[in-house]
């Protein structure tokens, strides 16, 4: 009998498991696959070196044949609705062998929170703060972004220009989102000098220079 292929009807759902609901907290479990050219892979990679975490998660860039290959494996580990797409940043589970999350925020938290068991390097930030970021970083009008780019960036230019790092004295968990927000090629030609100086502060920090 030949099988009947039944037609996908909704989007397949993106793995977003959480470290600590039902997998474990455990140093040297967990292994990120991430992409050189990735905005979101270079937050996480920042984020993994500001925490600590370097020695007891593994990383791997996405560049040879075999590296994909196994990235494919554990998404097919992850479930059935496996669609083909290896989205990254990626967190997987070494013991079962699948993704965990490709959902950046939930990683980065976990990360934080979980393995590194630093809340404090993972606080909240304030509303305007987080909006002003995610303009740069995803603005929500692909056709006229630049008024919402000016905005946040005189907001930022405002907020870094008395204090040092994004949420006050150091760096935490939200510099990488700023970070790679100001990268932006985009971007950066248009922020003003307290936040020009804040790239080179934030480029000049190992955890920051290594995944620039």
């Amino acid at each position: 009998m030949v099988p009947t292929v039944m037609p996908r009807t909704a989007p397949v759902p993106a793995p977003r498991g959480r470290i600590g609901a039902g997998f474990l907290p455990v140093p040297h479990r967990y292994h990120l696959y991430l992409a050189e050219a990735c905005p979101r892979s270079r937050r996480v990679r920042a984020a993994v070196a500001l925490l600590g975490l370097t020695g007891s998660v593994g990383t791997t860039l996405l560049a040879a044949p075999a590296s994909y290959a196994a990235l494919r494996r554990a998404y097919e580990a992850a479930g059935h609705h496996y669609d083909g797409t290896l989205a990254v940043p990626a967190l997987c589970d070494t013991w079962s062998g699948r993704v965990v999350s490709n959902h950046t925020p939930d990683i980065l938290d976990d990360l934080a929170v979980r393995l590194a068991g630093r809340p404090d390097l993972a606080p909240p930030a304030p509303a305007a703060f987080t909006s002003a970021v995610r303009a740069l970083l995803d603005p929500a009008d692909p056709v006229a972004p630049a008024a919402e780019r000016t905005a946040a960036l005189e907001l930022l230019e405002r907020r870094l220009a008395v204090r040092p790092y994004a949420l006050g004295d150091r760096p935490t968990v939200a510099d990488a989102d700023l970070w790679v927000a100001l990268l932006d090629p985009a971007v950066l030609p248009a922020a003003g000098p307290h936040l020009r100086a804040y790239v080179r502060r934030l480029c000049a920090h190992p955890a920051f220079g290594a995944a620039s």
